[in-house]
């Protein structure tokens, strides 16, 4: 894995990248029964991707496997949940258009989308990803349920592996 970009660069790339999508370079699309996404750039530096989330389309509780992050909301908003350790509860963030996040290479959290109005976002990675560890929470802890080896940040977790994790 190379060394990662620093945060302030993450946020430049998904806030010029944003502008340009509202300015209308991009082409966004909305899928209703799949949550819609396009790499836009990748090299060995950073991994950036276009996100569309139509109403109750989310991200299962996850991480990027050590690859730090960025992502920009272009238009909607967008419900981000992270994990805090301390209290071992994840915490609940609107995220209006023009709000960007940033995290490190240990963030653990999920993004949906809970209004009407479909959402739009941009996302970077750094490294970029090569893998996603799938998350469930048990009396305040985190419970690994799957590292799956990807390049795409819209990886499922199988819903089998979920089940079977449930049911023991």
């Amino acid at each position: 894995m190379s060394t990662p970009l620093p945060l302030a660069e993450l946020v430049e790339w998904t806030s010029s990248v944003a502008a340009d999508v509202r300015a209308g370079l991009y082409d966004v699309r909305a899928d209703a029964d799949e949550r819609w996404h396009v790499r836009l750039y990748r090299d060995d530096k950073v991994d950036l991707w276009l996100i569309s989330w139509t109403t109750d389309q989310g991200t299962q509780l996850h991480d990027h496997g050590g690859s730090s992050g960025a992502f920009t909301v272009v238009e909607g908003e967008l419900t981000a949940s992270s994990w805090v350790e301390g209290p071992g509860i994840l915490r609940d963030h609107a995220r209006a258009a023009g709000d960007t996040v940033v995290f490190g290479s240990h963030y653990v959290h999920d993004v949906r989308n809970t209004q009407t109005q479909t959402a739009v976002s941009v996302h970077a990675y750094s490294p970029p990803l090569e893998t996603m560890s799938f998350y469930d929470v048990e009396d305040h802890r985190l419970v690994p349920l799957a590292q799956l080896w990807t390049d795409d940040p819209e990886e499922q977790l199988p819903a089998e592996v979920a089940e079977q994790r449930r049911a023991s």
